[in-house]
C-alpha cells in the first residue's frame, strides 16, 4: 500500500531564525571589485543593502503565513521523505499537472503561476481549463529530503514523482511542466512512462552543446556559439556543482551572506532584468528562496544534482507523448525549434516574451495560457 501523505505546515524554529541573526551581524564584507558592479559577481553595494534588509526588515514569519495557504504534505516515497504543494483545480474535470523547479529556485518559484492554473475562473480564464497542480520540492531541495545514495539524477527523480503522481495521489493521466533542472526531470518522466504522461511542456534553456551535426540551420549555428561563449563565460558554477559541491557547500552552508551571494547573482544574471534584478523578484521574494536553503540546510544537497547528473547521465530516446517548448524570449541564448526537434518530435513551440530563465515569475500569466492552450486539446484524448 503507498504511503498517505501527511499534512505539513512551514515553520522555521525561533532558535534557528536567532542565530541567522546573529550571523548576519557579524559578516566580514570583502573588498569590492575593481571593475564595473557585477562583473566579476554579486555587486557589494547590492548585497550590502540584502543583508540588512534580511536582518533588519525582512519578515520570514509573515512569508510562513502566505506560504501556509497553500496545502503541503510530505510523504515518503523510495525512502526519501518528499515535499509538495497540492492544490485541486476548481473546475470540471481538471487535469492533474506536475510542475517542476530548478536550481537554484525552490518550490516558491511557482507562487506567481499556481492559481493561475489551478483557479482560471478567479483571474479571468474558463474554470474548464483548471488544472490540480503538484509542486513538489526535488529531492535534496527544500522540505524534501537529501539522498544518501549516489545516483539521484533527473531520471531517478523522475521515478520519485512518478510514484507521487500516480501511486501516492491516485492520478494515472498526467501532465507535466518543468523548468530549469525540472525540465530534465520533466522530459524523463515522458520518455519512461508514455502510457501515464498525457504531455511535457517546459522552458528552452539547454546547456551543454556536446555534439554538434555538420547540417546546422543559420539559427542553430548561432544557438551552438552563443552557447560556447556562455559557457565560457558563465558556467564556473556548473562546473564546481558537477564536480566537487562538497568544498563550496561548507562555505555556503555556514555564512548566510555567502549563500545570498551565491544564489542572487545567478537571479540578476539569468533574468531579463537588466540593471534591475528587484523590480522582477523583489526582495522578500529573493530572501524567501534564500531563507528556505538557509532554514532547510539543502544548498549542498541541491548542488549535488550537478554532480549526479554528470556521474550517472540519463539514457537518451526520443519522447512518444507530445512536447511543447515554451522558450522565454529573453534567455543568453536559446535552442531554436529545429534544434529541439533533432531531439524529440515537436508538438508545439512558442516563444514566451517578457521572460528570461524563470518564466513562472517573470511572465506568469502568458506561462499559464500556453500551458492552457498546450494542454487543452490533449485533456481530451
Amino acid at each position: 500500500m503507498p504511503a498517505v501523505p501527511e499534512r505539513f505546515t512551514v515553520h522555521v524554529p525561533d532558535e534557528l531564525l536567532a542565530d541567522l541573526s546573529a550571523r548576519l551581524d557579524r559578516v566580514r564584507w570583502p573588498d569590492t571589485d575593481v571593475g564595473a558592479p557585477w562583473d566579476g559577481g554579486t555587486d557589494l553595494q547590492f548585497l550590502q543593502q540584502l543583508v540588512f534588509y534580511w536582518r533588519d526588515g525582512f519578515d520570514w514569519r509573515a512569508r510562513e503565513i502566505e506560504l501556509n495557504r497553500w496545502s503541503h504534505f510530505r510523504v515518503p516515497v523510495g525512502g526519501l521523505q518528499t515535499h509538495f504543494v497540492h492544490e485541486p483545480g476548481r473546475g470540471p474535470a481538471p487535469v492533474p499537472l506536475l510542475v517542476l523547479h530548478g536550481w537554484p529556485s525552490t518550490f516558491t518559484q511557482m507562487a506567481r503561476v499556481l492559481p493561475l492554473l489551478s483557479d482560471p475562473a478567479a483571474h479571468g480564464g474558463a474554470a474548464a481549463d483548471a488544472f490540480s497542480v503538484v509542486v513538489p520540492s526535488l529531492p535534496g531541495f527544500g522540505f524534501s529530503d537529501a539522498p544518501t545514495t549516489p545516483g539521484m539524477n533527473p531520471a531517478a527523480m523522475g521515478e520519485v514523482f512518478h510514484t507521487l503522481m500516480t501511486e501516492v495521489l491516485g492520478y494515472d493521466r498526467y501532465a507535466v511542466r518543468g523548468t530549469d533542472y525540472g525540465l530534465a526531470v520533466a522530459l524523463q518522466m515522458g520518455l519512461a512512462h508514455p502510457e501515464h504522461v498525457i504531455g511535457v511542456h517546459i522552458g528552452g534553456t539547454f546547456l551543454a552543446v556536446n555534439e554538434v551535426p555538420d547540417d546546422l540551420s543559420a539559427a542553430e549555428r548561432r544557438f551552438v556559439a552563443e552557447s560556447q561563449r556562455w559557457y565560457a563565460e558563465e558556467a564556473a558554477y556548473n562546473t564546481i556543482q558537477a564536480t566537487k559541491p562538497q568544498t563550496i557547500g561548507y562555505a555556503l552552508n555556514d555564512s548566510p551572506a555567502g549563500l545570498a551571494a551565491w544564489i542572487v547573482e545567478k537571479y540578476r544574471t539569468w533574468c531579463a532584468c537588466p540593471g534591475d534584478l528587484v523590480s522582477v523578484f523583489g526582495m522578500d521574494d529573493l530572501l524567501t528562496t534564500i531563507t528556505l536553503y538557509w532554514a532547510t540546510g539543502t544548498i549542498t544537497s541541491s548542488m549535488r544534482l550537478y554532480r549526479q547528473d554528470r556521474l550517472f547521465p540519463p539514457a537518451a530516446g526520443r519522447l512518444g507523448v507530445p512536447l511543447a517548448v515554451n522558450q522565454p524570449e529573453l534567455e543568453a541564448f536559446y535552442p531554436p525549434r529545429e534544434w529541439w526537434e533533432r531531439l524529440h518530435p515537436v508538438h508545439r513551440w512558442t516563444l514566451l516574451p517578457g521572460a528570461g530563465h524563470f518564466p513562472e515569475w517573470e511572465a506568469p500569466r502568458a506561462l499559464a495560457d500556453d500551458v492552457r492552450d498546450f494542454l487543452r486539446p490533449l485533456r481530451r484524448a
